[in-house]
């Protein structure tokens, strides 16, 4: 399904970073390593890249980061990408600065070993940054999974990520303009959590 949408021409969520990203970015270290999960065609890999991070950009997509790769080219910036299927990617334990899952749905079983890998893989003072589109984004039908089963709560993350610092964790409806597959009003999930120094 990922590299039939991302071999479309132009970039299917657009080539400009998430909202959420730019707003809570200024929560990671000032520099460092960031993982950036189901990372697509790369737009909010390249943001944080031109940004000064060392970006490290992982999806199941041999597509999206081809285009990820030409993205980071065009802002002349480094970014390395991982092709890999997240049930089989291995997160290196104490080694990330900052970890950003945006939209990044999965099924409940798959999702909450990410999670737990997420927690593990983060140095001391780690920031972890998510969005996700919450059960009631059924309602809106503006992007995102189908199945509810996919999408993710603040009860639900509370757990998954149990042994972070939560400084955000809530709830919202928001205007979402990413390409052509996230336009309208969206509900959603955002959390800002940082690993206990």
């Amino acid at each position: 399904m990922w590299d039939d949408r991302y071999s479309a021409p132009g970039y299917a969520y657009g080539v400009e970073p998430n909202d959420f990203v730019i707003a809570a970015y200024d929560q990671l270290p000032t520099q460092g390593r960031v993982l950036c999960l189901a990372e697509g065609e790369g737009r909010n890999a390249v943001w944080l890249a031109r940004q000064g991070f060392e970006v490290t950009a992982v999806d199941a997509s041999s597509v999206g980061l081809g285009k990820a790769r030409q993205l980071a080219e065009q802002h002349a910036v480094p970014i390395d990408t991982i092709h890999a299927d997240l049930a089989h990617y291995s997160i290196a334990a104490n080694h990330w600065d900052g970890i950003v899952s945006i939209f990044c749905h999965l099924p409940p079983p798959l999702r909450r070993q990410v999670h737990a890998r997420c927690v593990s893989g983060l140095r001391p003072g780690g920031m972890m940054l998510l969005e996700a589109y919450t059960p009631r984004q059924l309602e809106y039908k503006t992007g995102g999974p189908p199945v509810i089963d996919m999408m993710m709560d603040s009860e639900s993350l509370a757990r998954e990520f149990d042994g972070l610092e939560f400084l955000r964790l809530e709830e919202c409806t928001r205007d979402i303009h990413e390409g052509k597959f996230h336009h309208g009003v969206g509900a959603v999930v955002q959390m800002v959590a940082r690993k206990p120094m």
